[in-house]
Parts: C-alpha cells; sequence; structure tokens
C-alpha cells in the first residue's frame, strides 16, 4: 500500500528510522534499504515522504517500510539489472592521484 508520511526519526549510522502516517499507527520500521533516491540512501526526520509498506512485526513496529522516497522528488531503483537474467550487480570506481603528495613523496 502507498501513502505520505513525516520521518518521525533517522538513524544515519544504523541505517534505519520511523515514518509517520495516518495509514501506520504507531509508525512505520524503514530501513536504509528500501529508500528509493540516488546515492546515499537517508532520510531526514521531519521530511515528508511517499511509502510503500506492509504489514510485518520490525523492531516494536506493526508495519515495515517496502520502499520510501522524498515526496518532492521521484523514485529512483538503486538496483540495476544487467543482462536480462533477474541478476543484479554493483560497481566500485577508484580514481588514484598519479602526481603524488605536496612534498613530492610517491
Amino acid at each position: 500500500m502507498t501513502t505520505r508520511g513525516t520521518v518521525r526519526f533517522w538513524l544515519d549510522d544504523e541505517g534505519y528510522g520511523v515514518i509517520d502516517s495516518a495509514e501506520t499507527p504507531g509508525g512505520c520500521w524503514a530501513h536504509f534499504s528500501a529508500v528509493a533516491v540516488a546515492g546515499v540512501a537517508l532520510l531526514k526526520a521531519g521530511h515528508e515522504v511517499v511509502l510503500e509498506w506492509e504489514s510485518a512485526e520490525q523492531d516494536g513496529y506493526a508495519y515495515r517500510a517496502v520502499r520510501t522516497w522524498p515526496a518532492d522528488q521521484q523514485p529512483v531503483d538503486r538496483l540495476v539489472e544487467t543482462d536480462g537474467t533477474g541478476v543484479y550487480c554493483s560497481t566500485l570506481t577508484i580514481t588514484y592521484d598519479r602526481h603524488g603528495t605536496e612534498d613530492g613523496t610517491q
């Protein structure tokens, strides 16, 4: 089910928080993996979000977010299917500075 809600709190270090909405009395538990934004999946307390949720006992809450994103944005699917098999992957690119340090050492 989809509704709008407000982030009650979000713990960046722990990667989860709680979203309040009329349809999820007592709050809806949300994990960073359910945050549909580009880049780092963080929410901020007080921000309005769109919330897709399910009934599920999670850390003392009767509801769990399946997907959520800021209300003023479109959701971004963070997983990218690469070969049509249903398998997902991620990438990491590291760029090295080949010029060394300020004192000229490498």
